[in-house]
C-alpha cells in the first residue's frame, strides 16, 4: 500500500483538492510508519525465535503483533491530525519544476518528530536485537566447537 500511495501521490496532487491531498498525505505517512513498525516487530520475532527459543509462549501472539503493527502508526497519525490537520498538504519540492508537487507533511518539526525520530527509534531497536542475536549465535557456535573438541579427545 505504501508503494501504491507513493506512486499515485503526484497524480492525485494534480486535482488540486485540499481534502484529497490531506488524505493521501495521511495515508502515505501511515503506511510508511506501519512499514517501520512491522520491521521492528520482525526483529522482535527474530529475537524470540533465535535467543528465547524455549518457553516462549505468547498468548494471541499474532493478534498482538497486528494490533502493534497497525495500531501504533494509527496513534501517531491521529495525534498529528488532532494537533492540526493542516500539517498535511500539498507542497512543491522545487520552484523550477512545477510538476513536482507532492502531498506530504508540510511542517518540518512534525516531520522530524513523527518520521525521523520514529525511524531512529526503530533503527536502534533493530540494531540492539541484531547484536543480541549475533552474540547468541556466536555463543552457540563456540559451545558447539568446545563440545566437539571434547568428544574428539
Amino acid at each position: 500500500m505504501l508503494n501504491i500511495v507513493f506512486l499515485t501521490n503526484s497524480w492525485v496532487t494534480s486535482f488540486n483538492q485540499p481534502g484529497l491531498c490531506i488524505t493521501v498525505a495521511m495515508l502515505l505517512h501511515y503506511f510508511l510508519l506501519a512499514a517501520f513498525t512491522w520491521m521492528c516487530l520482525e526483529s522482535v520475532h527474530f529475537y524470540l525465535a533465535l535467543v528465547k527459543v524455549f518457553n516462549v509462549y505468547v498468548p494471541k501472539y499474532i493478534l498482538k503483533c497486528c494490533i502493534a503493527g497497525w495500531g501504533i502508526p494509527a496513534i501517531v497519525i491521529t495525534l498529528v491530525l488532532i494537533v492540526n490537520k493542516d500539517f498535511y498538504g500539498n507542497g512543491s519540492f522545487s520552484e523550477s519544476h512545477p510538476y513536482s508537487n507532492f502531498c506530504w507533511i508540510q511542517d518540518n518539526t512534525v516531520f522530524y518528530i513523527s518520521v525521523v525520530a520514529y525511524f531512529f527509534l526503530i533503527f536502534l531497536m533493530n540494531t540492539a536485537m541484531f547484536i543480541t542475536v549475533l552474540l547468541q549465535v556466536h555463543s552457540v557456535k563456540t559451545r558447539t566447537q568446545k563440545t566437539s573438541r571434547f568428544w574428539k579427545r
